[in-house]
Parts: structure tokens; sequence; C-alpha cells
């Protein structure tokens, strides 16, 4: 069985995408922080790069950025790619099942100043899709 489960906080704001034929994907990175202290007393963070695809990516860049608390479920997917080297390279990245909004609702002079500053999207190829 290949599930996750996380509630952590977006590092930085979520950076919207499409493929050439028009599928959106959202990408963001979240913190999550670990139950337990080491062996300084501090507590580790694991930070972990999303993936999400469709409406939830719509909402997702419409409703959170970077501070916002989410909780994810879903599963691990690895892929790999040739860099510029022409290394092959392997990276983990989790599959969005469900996503759970957990901060406050921004107010409405929030959403407007969110929307300006919103990039456009940008297009990437559909072989990058994991399906």
């Amino acid at each position: 069985m290949n599930q996750l489960v996380l509630v952590g906080n977006l590092t930085k704001d979520v950076e919207l995408s499409e493929t050439n034929s028009g599928i959106v994907k959202a990408k963001f990175t979240l913190a999550v922080s670990r139950d337990y202290t080491n062996s300084d007393g501090e507590r580790e963070t694991d930070f972990f790069d999303i993936t999400v695809w469709r409406e939830r990516a719509e909402l997702c860049a419409k409703y959170l950025h970077k501070g916002s608390k989410v909780g994810i479920i879903g599963s691990i997917q690895f892929r790999t790619y040739e860099d510029n080297e022409g290394n092959n390279r392997k990276v983990a990245e989790v599959k969005v099942d469900k996503v759970e909004f957990l901060s406050p609702k921004k107010t409405e002079k929030e959403e407007t100043s969110s929307k300006r500053d919103r990039p456009e999207l940008e297009e990437i190829d559909d072989n990058q899709l994991p399906f």
C-alpha cells in the first residue's frame, strides 16, 4: 500500500502551470515538523515536494500561499529524468488525492492582493505527467 498523510505549512507560494493539452498542475513544498526532538533538543523538519492536478491544483493556487497550513492525503511517486549533463536523476514527489485547507480563509483585501501577484501559467510537456 502506498498512502501518505501529511500536515504542514507551505514554504513558498504555489507554482501553477499547464500542460500542452491544458491540464493544470500545481507544485509546492510542504514543511512537516517531526513529532520528536533531536539530541540537541530541537525539532527537525522534513520538506516534501507536492504535486496537485486539475481542479485541486486550481483551488490550491487560489487559496494557498506561503505559510498556509494544509493536510494532504496522497501517495509517493518516483520519476526519473535526464539532467542537462546527461545524468539520470530520480525524484520523489507526493501525488495528491485529497487536500484539506487548514489555515483561516483570507480576507477580501488579501485575496485581491494575491490575485495581482499570481504569475501566469507556464506550459509543461505532457510527457511529464505521471499517468
